[in-house]
């Protein structure tokens, strides 16, 4: 086992600020459960893995301009734990106005907004032109596991890279089956000879609807990748990783510009014997707004050595579908709506619309809507227990 993983490096895609759920840092120092932030927890678990093993596996964070400082500071408090932490930060493009396709900052948006980070595919150049890439091959590293870091199941996986390192394949991408909540995720096709990866933003409205459907693409990519170092250093060199560009329209002070970006997964064509492997739903859960925060802060699931253990009680294989207005949007509007987390082991689906807080020790079971009619306060008492319940009013509890 050592000398396995003392061939695997871990990277987190840590270039995210935490906007949309109303923080101003990365997304990664977010609280997530028991004080520990996403980095925590990334760093307890290799800390454990290298202390189980006796191995050395080094953790690397891409960062953006936009991330950088702040967790360079961050990175600080790490010091003197048994893990080589290694920062480097990915390209900085001019945004493009849209009307005249002339670079942002030549019209005097000199400042941060005239820029932008160019997607996470820009990992592979990025690793190579901070000189990381080289170091790692120095130090006879083989394989990095990338993934964001705001997926709490992405975790090193021994049978992956034993599997990977036996069949020399040059790159891995994990894929989960879909549900109807990841009908807009990534799939894996066979186009020209080689797997290559079809995301929603490449297919014409009129396909959306099939690509949506979970029968026809029961699969989707967690972004999850496992990629050989030396099979980068050669396509990087020699430029051959052209990854399909996705324009991404934003608008800066009232002015329409593009960001064109590039997908990590979309390089698995480049790669020779890539692979794609289905694995199980509990190596993607990832926190892209305070309803996956609200998942993985309750009782579904548990803490140890760093790694979110699913709660053995909940019955169905899936996580109950939860759906929270805007007033829990923010981070901190979440946290000051309840006094503690309810009990979810048992409900199935949630829908809380309104001004609603939640006292401690609820208990949600089955299906829950809670809707607060306008200039309403709707309180939820301590220890109430909600099971198929529809709350309009303090008059339905």
């Amino acid at each position: 086992m050592k000398a396995l993983l003392d061939k695997l490096v871990v990277l987190k895609l840590n270039g995210g600020l935490g906007t949309t759920m109303g923080c101003t840092g990365p997304k990664s120092v977010i609280e997530v459960r028991n004080g520990f932030t996403f980095l925590d927890l990334i760093v307890i678990q290799i800390e454990s893995l290298n202390k189980k093993y006796g191995c050395s596996v080094p953790l690397l964070l891409m960062n953006s301009f936009n991330t950088h400082d702040d967790t360079q500071k961050i990175v600080e408090k790490y010091s003197n734990s048994n893990i080589e932490i290694h920062t480097f930060n990915q390209s900085q493009y001019p945004r493009i106005v849209t009307e005249d396709f002339l670079p942002l900052p030549s019209k005097g948006q000199t400042g941060k907004d005239g820029w932008y980070p160019p997607g996470h595919g820009d990992v592979f150049p990025s690793l190579n032109n901070s000189g990381k890439l080289d170091t790692l091959l120095s130090q006879g590293k083989e394989y990095v596991f990338v993934a964001n870091s705001d997926n709490l199941g992405a975790i090193v996986d021994i049978k992956i890279l034993n599997h990977l390192i036996t069949n020399q394949n040059e790159y891995c991408m994990e894929v989960t089956p879909k549900t109807l909540a990841d009908v807009k995720g990534g799939t894996l096709i066979s186009y020209e000879g080689r797997v290559q990866l079809l995301e929603i933003a490449q297919v014409p409205d009129e396909h959306v609807n099939e690509f949506k459907s979970i029968e026809k693409f029961k699969i989707f990519n967690t972004n999850n990748l496992w990629v050989n170092l030396k099979a980068i250093k050669r396509l990087v060199d020699a430029e051959a990783l052209k990854m399909e560009i996705i324009p991404n329209p934003k608008e800066v002070d009232g002015v329409k510009v593009l960001q064109l970006e590039t997908a990590a997964g979309a390089a698995i064509r480049f790669f020779e014997k890539a692979i794609g492997i289905n694995v199980p739903r509990s190596r993607f859960l990832p926190v892209k707004a305070t309803s996956d925060l609200l998942l993985v802060q309750s009782d579904l699931y548990t803490l140890v050595d760093g790694y979110v253990i699913r709660n053995p009680a909940r019955v169905k294989p899936s996580n109950p579908s939860i759906e929270l207005g805007p007033e829990f949007k923010k981070v901190a509007n979440f946290l000051a709506r309840f006094k503690s987390i309810p009990s979810i082991v048992e409900l199935d689906s949630l829908k809380v619309s309104g001004d609603v807080s939640f006292g401690s020790g609820v208990v949600l079971k089955g299906n829950v809507t809670i809707a607060a009619k306008a200039g309403v306060k709707l309180e939820i008492p301590d220890g109430a227990v909600l099971e198929n319940k529809d709350i309009n009013g303090p008059e339905d509890l």
